[in-house]
C-alpha cells in the first residue's frame, strides 16, 4: 500500500486506480490508421500477456483455452488493464478471466480471433456517430457483421445496447437484414441472465438509469443462413 500512497492515480482505502485520472476521447475516427501493436494472426495473440494463471509464454494455445466472450469498449482501456491487475494483487487466484486489450475491431478482429471463436460478443454504449457522414464509423454495420460472423461460432450470440433511439433502430435494422443472425424470442431473452445485466453493469448504464433515461437493445444469434 506504501507504493499506492505515493501514488495519487490509486485510490488508499482499495488500492484500485480512481477513473477520473484517466481521460479518454468523446470521439474517436476508428478508420484513422492507429499506432498499437496488432498480432499478424489469431495464433500470434501472446495470452500469457493476460492471463498469466493460464498461459505462460511457450504454450502452444488449445481449443479448450481460446478466449470465447468479447466484449469492445471504446472508454479507458488502461484504466481497465490497470483495475484487473489491482484486483488480481488484492485478491489471488481471483479475476484472472478477464483481460483488456486497446485496439480497433472494426479493422483487426481477424487478427486476434480464428473462425468460430467466440460465443459472446458484447456492444455496450458505442459512439453513434450522429452525422450522417459518420455512420460509416459504427461498429454495428451490414459489412461489420460479416466479420462478426466470422469470429462468431453459430449459436452464439450478439449483445447490443444504447440509450440513442436512432442507434438503436440502426443496429437493430441492421441484424435485422443480415441472413446469418436472428433476434432471440422473448422467452429467451427473459431466460437470458445477461440481458438483466446489460443496462445495470455498466457505468454508461447506471447513468442512463440514474437520469431515467431509456435504453435500446438488439439482441441476436448467428445462423447459418439458409441455402
Amino acid at each position: 500500500m506504501l507504493e499506492n500512497e505515493a501514488n495519487p492515480t490509486f485510490s488508499k482505502s482499495t488500492g484500485l486506480p480512481r477513473k477520473r485520472f484517466y481521460r479518454a476521447r468523446a470521439h474517436s475516427n476508428p478508420l484513422s490508421d492507429s499506432h498499437f501493436p496488432v498480432p499478424i494472426s489469431p495464433c500470434h495473440v501472446d495470452y500469457s500477456l493476460h492471463y498469466p494463471q493460464f498461459f505462460s509464454s511457450s504454450d502452444q494455445i488449445d481449443s479448450s483455452k481460446k478466449i470465447q466472450v468479447c466484449r469492445y469498449w471504446d472508454k479507458v482501456s488502461e484504466y481497465v488493464k490497470e483495475r484487473i491487475s489491482a484486483l488480481r494483487v488484492a485478491n489471488p487466484g481471483q479475476y484472472q478471466n478477464i483481460s483488456v486489450v486497446r485496439t480497433n475491431s472494426m479493422k483487426y478482429i481477424p487478427n486476434y480471433f480464428e473462425k468460430g471463436q467466440l460465443s459472446k460478443m458484447f456492444f455496450l454504449f458505442p459512439d453513434p456517430h450522429f452525422k450522417e457522414k459518420n455512420h460509416r464509423r459504427r461498429v454495428i454495420s451490414t459489412h461489420l457483421l460479416d466479420e462478426y460472423a466470422y469470429t462468431l461460432r453459430v449459436g452464439g450470440i450478439i449483445y447490443t445496447i444504447t440509450d440513442v433511439e436512432e442507434l438503436g433502430d440502426w443496429m437493430k435494422a441492421c441484424l435485422e437484414s443480415h441472413p446469418m443472425y436472428e433476434a432471440l424470442t422473448e422467452e429467451e431473452l427473459e431466460a437470458d441472465p445477461v440481458v438483466k445485466l446489460l443496462s445495470s453493469a455498466t457505468e454508461e448504464g447506471q447513468k442512463v438509469a440514474r437520469n431515467d433515461g431509456q435504453t435500446f437493445q438488439a439482441i441476436y444469434r448467428r445462423i447459418m443462413p439458409a441455402i
